[in-house]
Protein backbone atom coordinates (compact mmCIF):
# COMPACT_ATOMS: atom_id res chain seq x y z
CA UNK A 1 0.00 0.00 0.00
CA UNK A 2 2.63 2.18 1.12
CA UNK A 3 4.34 1.49 -2.28
CA UNK A 4 1.72 1.85 -4.66
CA UNK A 5 1.09 5.70 -3.17
CA UNK A 6 4.65 6.51 -3.22
CA UNK A 7 4.68 5.40 -7.01
CA UNK A 8 1.47 7.80 -7.66
CA UNK A 9 2.68 10.72 -5.30
CA UNK A 10 5.74 10.50 -7.60
CA UNK A 11 4.17 10.39 -10.66
CA UNK A 12 2.13 13.53 -9.50
CA UNK A 13 5.03 15.09 -8.95
CA UNK A 14 6.82 14.11 -12.30
CA UNK A 15 3.98 15.27 -14.20
CA UNK A 16 3.68 18.74 -12.57
CA UNK A 17 7.61 19.10 -13.08
CA UNK A 18 6.68 18.24 -16.64
CA UNK A 19 4.53 20.89 -16.69
CA UNK A 20 6.61 23.36 -14.89
CA UNK A 21 9.50 23.16 -17.53
CA UNK A 22 7.56 22.52 -20.73
CA UNK A 23 4.00 22.85 -20.34
CA UNK A 24 3.85 26.41 -19.16
CA UNK A 25 3.59 29.12 -20.95
CA UNK A 26 6.05 31.40 -21.61
CA UNK A 27 6.03 35.58 -22.28
CA UNK A 28 7.17 36.68 -25.63
CA UNK A 29 8.22 39.65 -26.43
CA UNK A 30 5.49 42.76 -26.94
CA UNK A 31 3.20 40.83 -25.01
CA UNK A 32 1.60 42.06 -21.27
CA UNK A 33 3.35 40.64 -17.75
CA UNK A 34 1.99 36.82 -17.45
CA UNK A 35 0.72 35.06 -14.22
CA UNK A 36 0.96 31.54 -14.95
CA UNK A 37 -0.13 30.43 -11.53
CA UNK A 38 1.53 27.42 -9.91
CA UNK A 39 -0.83 24.40 -10.96
CA UNK A 40 -1.48 23.06 -13.63
CA UNK A 41 -4.38 23.90 -15.72
CA UNK A 42 -6.23 25.67 -13.64
CA UNK A 43 -3.16 28.49 -12.85
CA UNK A 44 -4.67 31.30 -11.00
CA UNK A 45 -7.91 29.84 -10.85
CA UNK A 46 -8.39 29.13 -7.25
CA UNK A 47 -6.75 32.55 -6.39
CA UNK A 48 -9.07 34.43 -8.34
CA UNK A 49 -11.80 32.64 -7.55
CA UNK A 50 -11.56 33.38 -3.89
CA UNK A 51 -11.59 36.88 -4.84
CA UNK A 52 -11.40 38.21 -7.88
CA UNK A 53 -11.64 41.84 -6.44
CA UNK A 54 -8.07 41.84 -4.46
CA UNK A 55 -6.81 38.88 -6.55
CA UNK A 56 -6.81 42.06 -9.79
CA UNK A 57 -6.00 44.82 -7.35
CA UNK A 58 -2.80 42.58 -6.19
CA UNK A 59 -1.59 41.89 -9.90
CA UNK A 60 -2.84 45.37 -10.98
CA UNK A 61 0.03 46.61 -8.10
CA UNK A 62 2.67 44.54 -9.44
CA UNK A 63 2.41 44.27 -13.27
CA UNK A 64 -0.14 47.97 -14.19
CA UNK A 65 -2.84 48.51 -16.03
CA UNK A 66 -2.32 45.33 -18.41
CA UNK A 67 -1.35 41.64 -17.39
CA UNK A 68 -2.24 38.03 -18.19
CA UNK A 69 -3.52 35.04 -16.13
CA UNK A 70 -3.71 31.48 -16.27
CA UNK A 71 -7.26 30.82 -15.82
CA UNK A 72 -8.78 26.99 -15.97
CA UNK A 73 -6.80 26.21 -19.47
CA UNK A 74 -7.50 29.91 -21.06
CA UNK A 75 -5.25 33.06 -21.13
CA UNK A 76 -7.23 35.79 -20.31
CA UNK A 77 -5.23 39.79 -20.31
CA UNK A 78 -7.47 42.15 -17.76
CA UNK A 79 -7.55 45.76 -19.27
CA UNK A 80 -7.74 47.59 -15.62
CA UNK A 81 -7.52 51.35 -16.94
CA UNK A 82 -10.61 52.67 -17.35
CA UNK A 83 -9.17 55.19 -20.17
CA UNK A 84 -8.61 52.19 -21.61
CA UNK A 85 -11.54 50.07 -22.22
CA UNK A 86 -12.47 52.40 -25.55
CA UNK A 87 -9.46 49.89 -26.94
CA UNK A 88 -11.58 46.67 -26.42
CA UNK A 89 -14.94 48.29 -28.61
CA UNK A 90 -12.92 49.53 -31.02
CA UNK A 91 -11.32 45.71 -31.81
CA UNK A 92 -14.06 44.32 -33.51
CA UNK A 93 -11.92 43.17 -36.57
CA UNK A 94 -9.94 41.09 -34.02
CA UNK A 95 -12.08 40.19 -31.56
CA UNK A 96 -15.41 38.21 -31.25
CA UNK A 97 -18.14 38.92 -28.33
CA UNK A 98 -20.28 35.99 -29.54
CA UNK A 99 -17.23 33.33 -29.54
CA UNK A 100 -17.58 32.99 -25.49
CA UNK A 101 -21.19 33.95 -24.90
CA UNK A 102 -22.32 31.07 -27.28
CA UNK A 103 -20.31 28.51 -26.29
CA UNK A 104 -21.66 29.47 -22.65
CA UNK A 105 -24.59 29.22 -23.37
CA UNK A 106 -24.59 25.59 -25.38
CA UNK A 107 -21.89 24.19 -22.07
CA UNK A 108 -24.43 25.94 -19.50
CA UNK A 109 -28.33 25.39 -21.03
CA UNK A 110 -27.81 22.02 -22.90
CA UNK A 111 -28.65 23.40 -26.35
CA UNK A 112 -26.70 22.98 -29.59
CA UNK A 113 -24.22 25.65 -30.79
CA UNK A 114 -26.29 28.72 -31.13
CA UNK A 115 -23.22 30.18 -33.31
CA UNK A 116 -25.27 30.57 -37.04
CA UNK A 117 -21.08 29.67 -38.17
CA UNK A 118 -21.69 25.95 -36.72
CA UNK A 119 -25.18 25.49 -38.93
CA UNK A 120 -28.05 24.80 -36.11
CA UNK A 121 -29.65 28.01 -36.72
CA UNK A 122 -29.85 30.97 -38.61
CA UNK A 123 -30.80 33.33 -35.81
CA UNK A 124 -29.29 35.93 -34.71
CA UNK A 125 -30.34 36.30 -31.23
CA UNK A 126 -28.82 39.19 -30.63
CA UNK A 127 -31.20 41.00 -32.21
CA UNK A 128 -33.87 39.02 -31.51
CA UNK A 129 -33.29 40.12 -28.00
CA UNK A 130 -33.05 44.12 -28.81
CA UNK A 131 -36.45 43.88 -31.39
CA UNK A 132 -38.48 42.50 -28.15
CA UNK A 133 -37.24 43.72 -25.43
CA UNK A 134 -36.64 47.40 -26.63
CA UNK A 135 -38.20 50.33 -28.26
CA UNK A 136 -42.39 49.76 -28.54
CA UNK A 137 -42.28 46.16 -27.11
CA UNK A 138 -40.78 47.36 -23.75
CA UNK A 139 -43.97 49.02 -23.31
CA UNK A 140 -45.80 45.86 -23.92
CA UNK A 141 -43.85 43.92 -21.09
CA UNK A 142 -43.64 47.43 -18.59
CA UNK A 143 -47.67 47.02 -19.16
CA UNK A 144 -48.12 43.30 -18.43
CA UNK A 145 -44.96 43.17 -15.55
CA UNK A 146 -47.32 45.90 -13.47
CA UNK A 147 -50.02 43.92 -13.81
CA UNK A 148 -48.68 40.65 -12.73
CA UNK A 149 -46.54 42.28 -9.43
CA UNK A 150 -49.93 43.56 -8.65
CA UNK A 151 -51.63 40.17 -8.73
CA UNK A 152 -48.59 38.23 -7.48
CA UNK A 153 -48.29 40.82 -4.38
CA UNK A 154 -52.07 41.71 -3.04
CA UNK A 155 -53.79 38.33 -4.83
CA UNK A 156 -51.36 35.31 -4.97
CA UNK A 157 -49.90 35.86 -1.15
CA UNK A 158 -53.25 36.82 -0.09
CA UNK A 159 -53.10 34.36 2.65
CA UNK A 160 -50.42 35.79 4.22
CA UNK A 161 -51.86 39.02 4.14
CA UNK A 162 -54.16 39.02 7.29
CA UNK A 163 -55.30 42.52 8.52
CA UNK A 164 -53.02 44.87 10.25
CA UNK A 165 -50.74 41.48 10.91
CA UNK A 166 -47.13 41.40 10.47
CA UNK A 167 -45.76 38.96 7.96
CA UNK A 168 -42.34 38.08 9.02
CA UNK A 169 -39.67 36.52 5.95
CA UNK A 170 -36.33 36.37 4.37
CA UNK A 171 -35.54 39.58 2.83
CA UNK A 172 -33.98 37.62 -0.55
CA UNK A 173 -36.66 34.73 -0.32
CA UNK A 174 -39.38 37.31 -0.91
CA UNK A 175 -37.66 39.13 -3.48
CA UNK A 176 -37.18 35.82 -5.28
CA UNK A 177 -40.18 34.25 -5.00
CA UNK A 178 -42.01 37.90 -5.69
CA UNK A 179 -39.72 38.75 -9.06
CA UNK A 180 -39.98 35.27 -10.29
CA UNK A 181 -43.31 34.64 -9.95
CA UNK A 182 -43.98 37.93 -11.63
CA UNK A 183 -41.26 37.56 -14.42
CA UNK A 184 -42.18 34.12 -15.20
CA UNK A 185 -45.95 35.19 -15.75
CA UNK A 186 -44.81 37.91 -18.23
CA UNK A 187 -42.32 36.34 -20.23
CA UNK A 188 -44.59 32.90 -20.25
CA UNK A 189 -47.92 33.98 -20.08
CA UNK A 190 -50.74 32.30 -18.06
CA UNK A 191 -51.99 28.72 -18.10
CA UNK A 192 -55.63 30.15 -16.91
CA UNK A 193 -57.78 32.38 -19.26
CA UNK A 194 -59.22 35.12 -16.33
CA UNK A 195 -62.59 35.81 -18.47
CA UNK A 196 -65.59 34.26 -16.79
CA UNK A 197 -63.96 31.05 -15.29
CA UNK A 198 -66.28 29.66 -12.76
CA UNK A 199 -62.92 27.49 -11.92
CA UNK A 200 -60.73 30.70 -12.26
CA UNK A 201 -59.14 30.40 -8.42
CA UNK A 202 -58.17 27.17 -8.30
CA UNK A 203 -56.58 27.53 -11.78
CA UNK A 204 -54.74 30.30 -10.44
CA UNK A 205 -53.68 28.46 -7.50
CA UNK A 206 -52.83 25.57 -9.76
CA UNK A 207 -50.61 27.65 -11.81
CA UNK A 208 -49.25 29.59 -8.71
CA UNK A 209 -47.61 25.98 -7.42
CA UNK A 210 -46.44 25.11 -11.02
CA UNK A 211 -44.63 28.56 -11.21
CA UNK A 212 -43.20 27.73 -7.30
CA UNK A 213 -42.15 24.66 -8.08
CA UNK A 214 -39.97 25.86 -11.16
CA UNK A 215 -38.73 28.58 -9.00
CA UNK A 216 -37.09 25.13 -6.60
CA UNK A 217 -35.73 24.38 -9.77
CA UNK A 218 -34.69 27.39 -11.27
CA UNK A 219 -32.36 27.79 -7.69
CA UNK A 220 -31.17 24.17 -7.55
CA UNK A 221 -30.07 25.10 -11.41
CA UNK A 222 -28.94 28.15 -10.63
CA UNK A 223 -26.69 26.83 -7.72
CA UNK A 224 -24.30 24.98 -10.08
CA UNK A 225 -23.59 28.02 -12.58
CA UNK A 226 -20.59 28.74 -12.22
CA UNK A 227 -19.22 25.69 -12.20
CA UNK A 228 -20.83 24.80 -15.53
CA UNK A 229 -19.48 27.97 -17.16
CA UNK A 230 -16.33 27.04 -15.75
CA UNK A 231 -16.60 23.89 -17.94
CA UNK A 232 -17.53 21.39 -15.24
CA UNK A 233 -20.19 18.41 -16.57
CA UNK A 234 -23.48 18.76 -15.67
CA UNK A 235 -23.92 15.39 -15.11
CA UNK A 236 -21.52 15.83 -12.09
CA UNK A 237 -24.53 17.26 -10.26
CA UNK A 238 -27.26 14.83 -10.84
CA UNK A 239 -30.08 16.81 -8.97
CA UNK A 240 -29.06 20.18 -10.99
CA UNK A 241 -29.06 18.07 -13.88
CA UNK A 242 -32.52 16.52 -13.28
CA UNK A 243 -33.81 20.02 -12.15
CA UNK A 244 -32.47 21.77 -15.73
CA UNK A 245 -34.39 18.94 -17.72
CA UNK A 246 -37.75 20.02 -15.42
CA UNK A 247 -37.70 23.20 -16.46
CA UNK A 248 -36.77 22.11 -20.27
CA UNK A 249 -40.14 20.11 -20.03
CA UNK A 250 -42.38 22.89 -18.56
CA UNK A 251 -40.83 24.88 -21.80
CA UNK A 252 -41.63 22.75 -24.23
CA UNK A 253 -43.20 24.45 -27.12
CA UNK A 254 -46.34 22.24 -26.65
CA UNK A 255 -47.00 23.54 -23.25
CA UNK A 256 -45.76 26.69 -24.07
CA UNK A 257 -48.88 27.07 -26.93
CA UNK A 258 -51.86 25.80 -24.03
CA UNK A 259 -50.48 29.38 -22.49
CA UNK A 260 -52.11 32.83 -22.90
CA UNK A 261 -50.52 36.24 -23.04
CA UNK A 262 -47.15 34.96 -24.58
CA UNK A 263 -44.54 37.66 -24.81
CA UNK A 264 -43.12 38.79 -27.96
CA UNK A 265 -39.76 37.44 -27.22
CA UNK A 266 -40.61 34.09 -26.76
CA UNK A 267 -43.55 34.21 -29.15
CA UNK A 268 -40.87 35.52 -32.03
CA UNK A 269 -38.65 32.71 -30.53
CA UNK A 270 -40.54 29.76 -30.63
CA UNK A 271 -41.47 31.00 -34.45
CA UNK A 272 -37.69 31.68 -35.29
CA UNK A 273 -36.97 28.24 -33.49
CA UNK A 274 -39.16 26.33 -35.96
CA UNK A 275 -38.44 28.12 -38.75
CA UNK A 276 -34.42 28.91 -37.92
CA UNK A 277 -32.84 26.12 -36.31
CA UNK A 278 -32.38 22.08 -36.92
CA UNK A 279 -32.88 21.51 -32.83
CA UNK A 280 -35.31 19.28 -31.58
CA UNK A 281 -37.86 19.46 -28.94
CA UNK A 282 -35.98 19.66 -25.62
CA UNK A 283 -33.15 21.89 -27.13
CA UNK A 284 -35.37 24.32 -28.37
CA UNK A 285 -36.68 24.54 -24.84
CA UNK A 286 -33.34 24.57 -23.72
CA UNK A 287 -32.62 27.77 -24.95
CA UNK A 288 -36.58 29.06 -23.44
CA UNK A 289 -34.32 28.42 -20.02
CA UNK A 290 -31.84 30.65 -21.08
CA UNK A 291 -33.76 33.17 -21.28
CA UNK A 292 -36.17 32.55 -17.91
CA UNK A 293 -31.97 32.48 -16.72
CA UNK A 294 -30.92 35.68 -18.10
CA UNK A 295 -34.62 37.50 -17.33
CA UNK A 296 -33.75 36.19 -13.22
CA UNK A 297 -30.26 35.53 -12.15
CA UNK A 298 -29.64 38.95 -11.64
CA UNK A 299 -32.82 40.90 -11.72
CA UNK A 300 -34.05 38.78 -8.15
CA UNK A 301 -30.59 39.78 -6.35
CA UNK A 302 -30.45 43.43 -7.71
CA UNK A 303 -33.95 43.58 -6.27
CA UNK A 304 -32.74 42.55 -3.59
CA UNK A 305 -29.83 44.80 -2.71
CA UNK A 306 -31.62 48.27 -4.17
CA UNK A 307 -34.84 47.23 -1.07
CA UNK A 308 -31.91 46.36 1.78
CA UNK A 309 -30.26 49.17 0.94
CA UNK A 310 -33.52 50.86 1.27
CA UNK A 311 -34.56 49.85 4.44
CA UNK A 312 -31.23 50.42 5.74
CA UNK A 313 -30.99 54.20 4.78
CA UNK A 314 -34.38 56.12 6.21
CA UNK A 315 -33.29 59.03 4.11
CA UNK A 316 -33.34 56.92 0.92
CA UNK A 317 -36.37 55.50 1.97
CA UNK A 318 -38.34 58.80 2.16
CA UNK A 319 -36.85 60.43 -1.01
CA UNK A 320 -38.36 57.44 -2.88
CA UNK A 321 -41.30 57.00 -1.33
CA UNK A 322 -41.70 60.97 -1.83
CA UNK A 323 -40.77 60.70 -5.57
CA UNK A 324 -43.19 57.88 -5.94
CA UNK A 325 -46.02 59.56 -4.60
CA UNK A 326 -45.50 62.62 -6.61
CA UNK A 327 -45.66 60.61 -9.60
CA UNK A 328 -48.65 58.88 -8.49
CA UNK A 329 -50.19 62.34 -7.60
CA UNK A 330 -49.70 64.19 -11.10
CA UNK A 331 -51.34 61.34 -12.93
CA UNK A 332 -53.69 61.10 -10.62
CA UNK A 333 -53.76 57.41 -9.30
CA UNK A 334 -55.48 56.33 -6.31
CA UNK A 335 -53.84 53.67 -4.32
CA UNK A 336 -57.11 51.16 -2.87
CA UNK A 337 -57.46 47.59 -2.14
CA UNK A 338 -60.87 48.01 -4.06
CA UNK A 339 -59.23 45.87 -7.18
CA UNK A 340 -58.40 49.24 -9.11
CA UNK A 341 -54.18 48.66 -10.03
CA UNK A 342 -52.11 51.19 -9.90
CA UNK A 343 -50.52 51.94 -13.49
CA UNK A 344 -47.04 53.16 -14.32
CA UNK A 345 -46.02 53.42 -17.54
CA UNK A 346 -42.95 53.62 -18.77
CA UNK A 347 -43.15 57.46 -19.58
CA UNK A 348 -43.63 57.77 -15.70
CA UNK A 349 -41.06 55.42 -14.71
CA UNK A 350 -38.22 56.97 -16.76
CA UNK A 351 -39.25 59.77 -14.39
CA UNK A 352 -38.15 58.71 -11.08
CA UNK A 353 -34.41 60.32 -10.95
CA UNK A 354 -34.06 59.14 -7.37
CA UNK A 355 -35.17 55.61 -7.66
CA UNK A 356 -32.79 55.21 -10.78
CA UNK A 357 -29.73 56.71 -8.45
CA UNK A 358 -30.67 54.09 -5.92
CA UNK A 359 -30.66 51.35 -8.03
CA UNK A 360 -27.50 52.32 -9.66
CA UNK A 361 -25.46 52.46 -6.53
CA UNK A 362 -27.26 49.26 -5.06
CA UNK A 363 -26.50 47.76 -8.40
CA UNK A 364 -22.84 49.26 -8.37
CA UNK A 365 -22.42 47.53 -4.95
CA UNK A 366 -23.20 44.44 -5.76
CA UNK A 367 -22.30 43.96 -9.18
CA UNK A 368 -19.24 41.80 -10.33
CA UNK A 369 -19.64 41.29 -14.18
CA UNK A 370 -16.91 40.87 -16.61
CA UNK A 371 -16.78 41.95 -20.44
CA UNK A 372 -14.82 39.06 -22.65
CA UNK A 373 -13.56 39.55 -25.75
CA UNK A 374 -11.48 36.16 -27.86
CA UNK A 375 -8.90 37.31 -30.49
CA UNK A 376 -9.49 35.91 -33.86
CA UNK A 377 -6.24 36.09 -34.41
CA UNK A 378 -2.51 36.91 -33.59
CA UNK A 379 -2.98 41.28 -33.20
CA UNK A 380 -1.51 44.20 -31.59
CA UNK A 381 -3.83 45.70 -29.50
CA UNK A 382 -3.33 49.84 -29.44
CA UNK A 383 -3.89 51.35 -26.09
CA UNK A 384 -3.78 54.93 -24.87
CA UNK A 385 -0.60 55.05 -24.36
CA UNK A 386 1.16 51.61 -24.90
CA UNK A 387 0.78 48.38 -27.73
CA UNK A 388 0.70 44.42 -26.62
CA UNK A 389 0.89 41.81 -28.92
CA UNK A 390 -2.21 39.45 -27.93
CA UNK A 391 -2.51 35.41 -29.51
CA UNK A 392 -5.30 33.76 -31.39
CA UNK A 393 -8.04 32.39 -29.31
CA UNK A 394 -6.97 34.16 -25.67
CA UNK A 395 -9.42 36.42 -24.30
CA UNK A 396 -9.24 40.24 -23.10
CA UNK A 397 -11.04 40.87 -20.15
CA UNK A 398 -12.54 43.58 -18.53
CA UNK A 399 -13.89 43.67 -14.82
CA UNK A 400 -15.62 46.51 -13.67
CA UNK A 401 -15.95 45.60 -10.19
CA UNK A 402 -12.19 47.84 -10.19
CA UNK A 403 -13.87 50.58 -11.71
CA UNK A 404 -16.98 50.38 -9.42
CA UNK A 405 -14.74 50.09 -6.07
CA UNK A 406 -12.31 53.06 -7.39
CA UNK A 407 -11.73 55.65 -4.44
CA UNK A 408 -10.90 58.35 -6.99
CA UNK A 409 -14.05 57.87 -9.06
CA UNK A 410 -16.14 57.18 -5.98
CA UNK A 411 -15.59 58.85 -2.85
CA UNK A 412 -15.87 56.41 0.03
CA UNK A 413 -16.83 53.39 -2.80
CA UNK A 414 -18.02 51.01 0.37
CA UNK A 415 -20.54 53.02 1.38
CA UNK A 416 -24.61 53.19 0.01
CA UNK A 417 -25.12 56.86 -0.79
CA UNK A 418 -28.79 56.96 -2.53
CA UNK A 419 -27.60 60.39 -4.55
CA UNK A 420 -24.41 59.41 -5.69
CA UNK A 421 -25.99 59.63 -9.08
CA UNK A 422 -27.74 62.53 -8.90
CA UNK A 423 -26.85 66.12 -9.94
CA UNK A 424 -27.12 69.48 -8.28
CA UNK A 425 -30.11 69.70 -9.83
CA UNK A 426 -31.56 66.73 -8.77
CA UNK A 427 -31.25 65.07 -11.91
CA UNK A 428 -28.87 62.05 -13.29
CA UNK A 429 -25.28 62.43 -13.07
CA UNK A 430 -22.77 61.63 -16.02
CA UNK A 431 -19.55 63.49 -15.07
CA UNK A 432 -17.40 61.05 -13.13
CA UNK A 433 -13.86 61.98 -13.22
CA UNK A 434 -10.29 59.78 -12.27
CA UNK A 435 -7.06 61.58 -12.04
CA UNK A 436 -9.06 65.20 -13.36
CA UNK A 437 -10.59 63.62 -16.48
CA UNK A 438 -13.63 62.82 -17.35
CA UNK A 439 -14.66 58.94 -17.80
CA UNK A 440 -16.42 57.36 -20.48
CA UNK A 441 -17.05 54.60 -18.22
CA UNK A 442 -17.80 54.71 -15.33
CA UNK A 443 -20.72 52.50 -14.23
CA UNK A 444 -21.07 49.08 -16.15
CA UNK A 445 -23.06 46.50 -14.62
CA UNK A 446 -24.40 45.88 -17.89
CA UNK A 447 -21.54 45.16 -19.90
CA UNK A 448 -20.75 47.62 -22.63
CA UNK A 449 -20.16 47.84 -26.19
CA UNK A 450 -22.25 45.80 -28.89
CA UNK A 451 -22.37 43.42 -26.08
CA UNK A 452 -24.45 45.64 -23.73
CA UNK A 453 -27.52 43.23 -22.15
CA UNK A 454 -30.36 43.77 -24.54
CA UNK A 455 -32.44 43.23 -21.13
CA UNK A 456 -31.41 46.49 -19.11
CA UNK A 457 -34.40 48.43 -19.24
CA UNK A 458 -36.80 46.10 -18.69
CA UNK A 459 -34.53 45.20 -15.60
CA UNK A 460 -34.45 48.51 -14.23
CA UNK A 461 -38.25 49.02 -14.91
CA UNK A 462 -39.44 46.38 -13.19
CA UNK A 463 -37.05 47.22 -10.14
CA UNK A 464 -38.95 50.47 -9.90
CA UNK A 465 -42.34 49.22 -10.29
CA UNK A 466 -41.70 46.19 -7.80
CA UNK A 467 -40.03 49.31 -5.06
CA UNK A 468 -43.42 51.20 -6.31
CA UNK A 469 -45.96 48.93 -5.21
CA UNK A 470 -44.50 48.29 -1.84
CA UNK A 471 -44.23 51.81 -0.96
CA UNK A 472 -47.32 52.17 -2.20
CA UNK A 473 -49.38 48.98 -0.45
CA UNK A 474 -46.71 47.61 2.67
CA UNK A 475 -45.37 49.09 5.84
CA UNK A 476 -42.36 47.15 5.82
CA UNK A 477 -39.03 47.22 7.99
CA UNK A 478 -36.14 44.90 9.22
CA UNK A 479 -36.50 43.04 11.92
CA UNK A 480 -33.21 43.95 13.53
CA UNK A 481 -32.71 47.69 12.22
CA UNK A 482 -28.55 47.39 13.45
CA UNK A 483 -28.31 44.00 11.40
CA UNK A 484 -25.19 44.16 9.38
CA UNK A 485 -24.85 44.09 5.84
CA UNK A 486 -24.25 40.44 4.31
CA UNK A 487 -20.93 39.65 2.27
CA UNK A 488 -21.00 39.42 -0.97
CA UNK A 489 -21.42 35.73 -2.63
CA UNK A 490 -17.98 35.56 -3.95
CA UNK A 491 -18.36 32.02 -6.19
CA UNK A 492 -20.25 33.98 -8.95
CA UNK A 493 -17.70 36.66 -9.51
CA UNK A 494 -17.87 37.24 -13.47
CA UNK A 495 -21.56 36.59 -13.89
CA UNK A 496 -22.91 39.98 -13.33
CA UNK A 497 -25.31 40.89 -9.57
CA UNK A 498 -23.54 38.94 -6.69
CA UNK A 499 -26.09 36.95 -4.35
CA UNK A 500 -25.94 37.86 -0.75
CA UNK A 501 -24.05 35.45 1.43
CA UNK A 502 -26.85 34.71 3.89
CA UNK A 503 -30.65 35.76 3.69
CA UNK A 504 -31.82 39.19 6.09
CA UNK A 505 -35.36 38.60 8.06
CA UNK A 506 -37.68 41.55 7.82
CA UNK A 507 -41.45 42.16 8.07
CA UNK A 508 -44.45 43.55 5.85
CA UNK A 509 -47.92 44.42 6.56
CA UNK A 510 -50.49 46.03 4.30
CA UNK A 511 -51.07 49.67 4.82
CA UNK A 512 -54.23 50.95 5.97
CA UNK A 513 -55.58 52.35 2.74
Amino acid sequence: MFLASWIWGMAVILCCVFWFLLGRRRRQQGEPPLENGFLPYLGCALKFGANPLEFLKEKQKKHGHIFTCHVAGKYIHFLTDPFSYHALMRQGKHLDWKKFHFATSAKAFGHGSIDPAEGNTTENFHQTFIRTLQGNALDALIEAMMENLQYVMLQSRAPKLQSNTWVTEGLYTFCCQVMFESGFLTLFGKEFNSNNDKNLSSKQETERAHILNALENFKEFDKIFPALVAGLPIHLFKSAHSAREKLGEALLHKNLLKRDNLSELVTLRMFLNDTLSTFDDMEKAKTHVAVLWASQANTIPATFWTLFYLLKSPEAMRAATKEVQSVLETDEESISLDGKHISLNRKQLDNMPILDSIIKEAMRLSSASMTFRVAKEDFTLHLENDFYNIRKDDIVALYPQLLHFDPEIYADPLTFKYDRFLNEKGEEKTDFYRNGRKLKYYYMPFGTGIAKCPGRLFAVHEIKQFLALIFSYFEIELVDSNVKCPSLDQSRAGLGILQPSNDIDFRYRMKCL
